[in-house]
């Protein structure tokens, strides 16, 4: 997971950029910098500084029995942007129906088709499932919640952008929903774990 999101913080404004420049979208490399900085660089010294702060405050223990109190608010925060996300696209979704499915089939596919290749590799390379698992989903996973703000910072809430950003992220949810149901129905597939081996 920490190699992933080093990936993002240093991958993610050069690949933007490219795949931009291939569609003739211009976008000034200072936005997609200042974008990288604010909604990764930043939150990530703010969430390391936090935790020192408050290990070196309470401990482990109550910042652990803390973090558990917190989770649940997390997720109200997450479902409450999409909704108001969506309520912003309403018109567009009902106007323009196909577009779901122009955004949702391509998402899937290559969902889909990242993890089997990911999955098959870690069968062939005999990675316990402990391993295997979570390095296929973190890898079939997409940076959407870096792309929505992106989005909507560069093209604004009631842009093509933001709508395809925002349905990514519901898109993803039940795929890879899925695919940890398979992960784990397939779980015999593999060798033991390594503290048995």
């Amino acid at each position: 997971m920490a190699v992933n999101d080093l990936n993002m913080v240093f991958a993610f404004a050069p690949l933007a950029a490219f795949l931009l420049g291939v569609t003739d979208v211009s976008v000034p490399w200072q936005t997609l910098l200042l974008s990288t900085v604010s909604y990764v660089i930043l939150p990530l010294a703010a969430g390391v500084l936090t935790r020192h702060l408050w290990l070196r405050a309470i401990g482990p223990a109550r910042l652990a029995r803390g973090v558990a109190a917190l989770k649940p608010w997390s997720v109200v925060g997450l479902i409450a942007t999409v909704v108001l996300l969506f309520g912003f696209q309403a018109g567009t979704l009902l106007a323009q129906p196909l577009i779901i499915v122009l955004i949702a089939v391509p998402l899937v596919l290559q969902s889909d088709g990242i993890f089997a290749l990911a999955y098959v590799a870690a069968l062939r390379l005999k990675l316990p499932h402990e391993i295997a698992a979570p390095a296929c989903l973190i890898g079939t996973s997409n940076f959407f919640e870096l792309a929505v703000a992106v989005a909507i910072s560069l093209f604004g809430l009631h842009s093509g952008a933001a709508l395809a950003t925002v349905f990514g992220v519901m898109v993803e949810l039940p795929v890879m929903l899925s695919l940890v149901a398979l992960a784990n129905r397939t779980r015999h597939w593999f060798p033991l774990s390594l503290e048995r081996t």
